[in-house]
C-alpha cells in the first residue's frame, strides 16, 4: 500500500490550497481529483472576489496561498467595489480566463515540491480505533495516510437538472462522485442536500453590445496578492443590460415547467444567489433585473451571463434570453443548469475543520455546505494547514471573528452551522472596520510565518509598509500649516468650513470628511511620492481612529468571553439549571469556551450565566 501523510481529495480551490499548504510545510501530500483536467475549475462565473469575497482572497493571500497571485496573472478586468462607501466594505473583485486560471494552479500543484496529483474517486474512508488511516478507491487501490482533508466540491452525488431532463453528473459535463457519501453516513455525519446553479453561456460573436451599456476595470489595478508589485492592465471589458417586462412573461407562463416550482429540486439552494425564476416571483414589483455580460476568456468566444441563472427547459431558456437587449441572436452555447449534490452538517467539525467523529479528518468547501471559490479556497488553506499542524503534534490554528473573515466563516459554520449554502458577507463580520483588505497583511502575515507558510519576503514586505503607514502618520501628527487665504480657499473648495484657529496640523486637516491624503499635496509636496498600499492604511487610521478604538475595546471583550474556556469533560446534560434545549445544543456542538456557547442557536443568555458559574466553580477546585 503507497502511503503519504495527507490525502487531499478534490483539487478543485479548497483541494488546491490545502494540498499546497500541507506540502510547503513538508508534509508527502496526495492530491486526488476526479479528473486531471478540472484542477481549479471554475465551473460556475469565472471570477476570484466580490463583496466580502474579496476579503477572503487578501486573508489568504497573506497567510501564504495561491488563489491571489493566480488570479493577478491570469485576470482580464479587475475592479474595486463599493468605493461609494466606507473602507470596511471595499471589495476587489476581477473576471479570470477561465483556462489560464486552471492552467496557472495546475501548474502551481504540479511544481510543488511533496505534492503528487494523481486521478481517482475516494469510495471510502479507512479508521482504526477512531483515527483515519486511508482512503479506499472505486477502483480497489488502498492509499494509506495519516491525516484526510475532503474538498469535494458539488460532486458527492450530484445531479444535473434542466427542465425535465436530469441525470447524475458533475458540472460541465464532469462526472459525480458516488461512493463517498456512504462512507461519510457511516462515520456518523449527517447529510443534507443542497442545490446551486450556473447560467446559459452565450456566443459573443452573436450578442449585439451596442445595446448593452460597458463596464470598464479601474486604472490603476489594485493587485490581490500583497507580493505582486508590477503594473497590471486590464485587457477587456464587460458589458450591463436589462431583463424586460416580457423576459418576466416568459418565466411566469412557463413556472409550472420549473423545476424548483413543481418539486423536481430537492436540494436547498442559496438564498443570496437566486435564479431569474426565483427573482421575478419573489421581487413581483420590478419591472428588470441587471444582467452582467462576462467574457470566459481569451481563447473562447463564450460569455457568462450573470443575473440569469435558471434550471428552465431549453425551449424557455431560449425565448427567455433573446428577450433581453444585445442577446435577441444570441447563440446558447452551453444551457443553464442546476445541480443538486451532498454535503455535511458543519457543525459536526471542530474550530479547526477537524471532524468531531475521526481523528485526523478534516473538511474544506463546499461539503462544508458553502458557496464560492473564494470560501473554498480559504477553507481549504485552514483546513490544510490545521491537518499538517495536526501531524506535527503543535497546536492547531484557531482564526476567530476578531482575527479574520475567514475566522467569521470558520466560527459561522462549525457553531451556528447552515441550512442553506454559505455565502461570506461584510454584514456577517462584527468588526469589519478592523477586518478590512487592505489591512489583511498586518493582520495576518506575522501569523503566516510563524506557521511555516508565509514567506520571508512577503513578511518584510508587510514591515515595510506598515513602517511607511507610521512615518505618514507621524509626518501628519508633526507637520503644522498657517491658516492663510490659501488654505482657507482649499478648504472652501472641498465644501468645509473655514477654520478660526491660526494653523493646523496636517492630521486635523485630514481628519476632515472630504479631504484626503492626495488634498495635502500642495501643502506637504512629500506625500506626492508615497507607495499607495502605505499611504491607503495610514488615511484610514487616522479618519477612523475614533471608530477603531471603540471596535479594538469591542474586540478585548470579545476576546475575554472566548478566552473563559469549557473543561473538555462537561456533562452538560446533567446540569440540571440548564434549560433541556441548551443541554442538548451544548453536549451536540461541544464549545472551546463561553464566548462560543453564547453564539449556539437556542443557547439563551441565562444559560450562559449558568455556565460561567460552573467554570468558575471548576477554577475553584483547582490546587
Amino acid at each position: 500500500m503507497e502511503n503519504f501523510d495527507v490525502i487531499v481529495v478534490g483539487a478543485g480551490h479548497a483541494g488546491c490550497e490545502a494540498g499546497l499548504a500541507c506540502a510547503r510545510l513538508g508534509l508527502k501530500t496526495l492530491l486526488l481529483s476526479l479528473n486531471l483536467d478540472a484542477v481549479a475549475l471554475m465551473p460556475c462565473n469565472p471570477s476570484i472576489g466580490g463583496t466580502a469575497k474579496g476579503h477572503l482572497v487578501r486573508e489568504l493571500d497573506a497567510l501564504g496561498g495561491e488563489m491571489g497571485r493566480a488570479i493577478d496573472d491570469t485576470f482580464l478586468q479587475s475592479r474595486m467595489l463599493n468605493t461609494g462607501k466606507g473602507p470596511a466594505v471595499h471589495s476587489l473583485r476581477a473576471q479570470a480566463d477561465k483556462l489560464a486560471y486552471r492552467l496557472r494552479m495546475r501548474r502551481a500543484v504540479d511544481e510543488q515540491e511533496n505534492l503528487t496529483l494523481r486521478q481517482g474517486e475516494a469510495a471510502r474512508i479507512l479508521t482504526e480505533n477512531g483515527r483515519v488511516t486511508g482512503i479506499e478507491t472505486t477502483t480497489g487501490g488502498t492509499l494509506g495516510c495519516r491525516a484526510l482533508v475532503l474538498a469535494c466540491g458539488v460532486y458527492l452525488k450530484s445531479r444535473i437538472i434542466i427542465g425535465d431532463c436530469d441525470w447524475e453528473g458533475g458540472p460541465q459535463g464532469l462526472t459525480c462522485a458516488t461512493a463517498l457519501t456512504q462512507s461519510l453516513i457511516d462515520l456518523g455525519f449527517s447529510i443534507r442536500r443542497f442545490k446551486t446553479g450556473t447560467p446559459a453561456r452565450v456566443d459573443g460573436r452573436t450578442v449585439d453590445f451596442s445595446k448593452m451599456e460597458p463596464q470598464y476595470g479601474d486604472e490603476p489595478v489594485v493587485p490581490f496578492s500583497f507580493l505582486t508589485d508590477r503594473p497590471l492592465k486590464n485587457r477587456a471589458v464587460c458589458y450591463l443590460t436589462y431583463t424586460t417586462p416580457e423576459t418576466h412573461d416568459i418565466i411566469r407562463a412557463n413556472l409550472h415547467r420549473a423545476p424548483m416550482y413543481k418539486g423536481s429540486i430537492h436540494g436547498t439552494g442559496a438564498r443570496y444567489c437566486p435564479s431569474i425564476e426565483d427573482k421575478v416571483v419573489r421581487f413581483a414589483d420590478k419591472d428588470r433585473h441587471p444582467v452582467f455580460l462576462e467574457p470566459e476568456g481569451d481563447y473562447t468566444v463564450e460569455w457568462y451571463v450573470q443575473g440569469v441563472s435558471t434550471s428552465m427547459p431549453e425551449d424557455v431558456q431560449r425565448a427567455m434570453y433573446h428577450s433581453i437587449p444585445g442577446l435577441e441572436n444570441a447563440e446558447l452555447v452551453r444551457l443553464a443548469y442546476a445541480i443538486e449534490y451532498d454535503c455535511i452538517d458543519p457543525t459536526q467539525l471542530n474550530a479547526d475543520f477537524s471532524a468531531k467523529l475521526a481523528r485526523g479528518l478534516y473538511c474544506a468547501g463546499q461539503i462544508n455546505g458553502t458557496s464560492g471559490y473564494e470560501e473554498a479556497a480559504a477553507q481549504g488553506l485552514y483546513a490544510g494547514v490545521n491537518a499538517a499542524l495536526f501531524l506535527k503534534g503543535e497546536p492547531p490554528l484557531i482564526l476567530t471573528r476578531a482575527d479574520s473573515y475567514i475566522g467569521v466563516m470558520v466560527d459561522d459554520l462549525t457553531t451556528k452551522g447552515t441550512d442553506e449554502p454559505y455565502r461570506m458577507m461584510t454584514s456577517r463580520a462584527e468588526y469589519r472596520l478592523l477586518l478590512r483588505q487592505d489591512n489583511a497583511d498586518q493582520r495576518l502575515t506575522e501569523l503566516g510565518c510563524r506557521i511555516g507558510l508565509a514567506s520571508r519576503e512577503r513578511y518584510e514586505k508587510m514591515l515595510k509598509k506598515r513602517e511607511m503607514s507610521e512615518k505618514i502618520i507621524q509626518r501628519l501628527k508633526e507637520t503644522f500649516v498657517p491658516v492663510n487665504e490659501r488654505l482657507q480657499t482649499l478648504l472652501s473648495e472641498h465644501g468645509e468650513q473655514r477654520s478660526e484657529k491660526t494653523s493646523l496640523t496636517l492630521r486635523e486637516l485630514l481628519c476632515r470628511p472630504s479631504m484626503t491624503l492626495r488634498d495635502l499635496i500642495p501643502l506637504d509636496p512629500w506625500f506626492g511620492d508615497l507607495p499607495d498600499d502605505a499611504a491607503e492604511l495610514a488615511e484610514i487610521s487616522v479618519k477612523y481612529e475614533g471608530y477603531l478604538d471603540r471596535q479594538q475595546a469591542q474586540v478585548a471583550q470579545f476576546r475575554r468571553s472566548e478566552d473563559m474556556l469549557l473543561p473538555d469533560d462537561i456533562d452538560y446534560m446533567a446540569m440540571d439549571t440548564l434549560r433541556i434545549e441548551a443541554r442538548q445544543k451544548l453536549a451536540a456542538r461541544r464549545p472551546r469556551s463561553i464566548g462560543q456557547a453564547a453564539r449556539i442557536p437556542g443557547v439563551s443568555p441565562g444559560d450562559v450565566t449558568v455556565l460561567m458559574i460552573a467554570v468558575e466553580k471548576e477554577k475553584r477546585k483547582r490546587p
